[in-house]
């Protein structure tokens, strides 16, 4: 996973989880705004999400922070 990526997903859960707690849910589609400016990122966010983890659709944002943290690249 790109640097960049990790980067807009760790903020994103850092948001999520200051505004409404531990217990916050995410979809890797909180991470992007509507105007998909950047349909190469939100792909790969999607295999990374779906393909690779096999998330549901709405996770614990503490989970991907983990998940993140502990992601080696594939």
């Amino acid at each position: 996973m790109q640097d960049l990526l990790k980067d807009i997903i760790l903020k994103g859960c850092d948001k999520k989880i200051a505004k409404k707690g531990d217990q916050v849910g995410v979809s890797f589609y909180a991470f992007f705004s509507n105007k998909n400016d950047r349909p190469e990122l939100l792909m790969e966010a999607a295999e990374w999400w779906i393909m690779t983890h096999k998330l549901n659709h709405f996770e614990k944002a503490v989970k991907i922070k983990r998940l993140i943290h502990g992601d080696t690249g594939q």
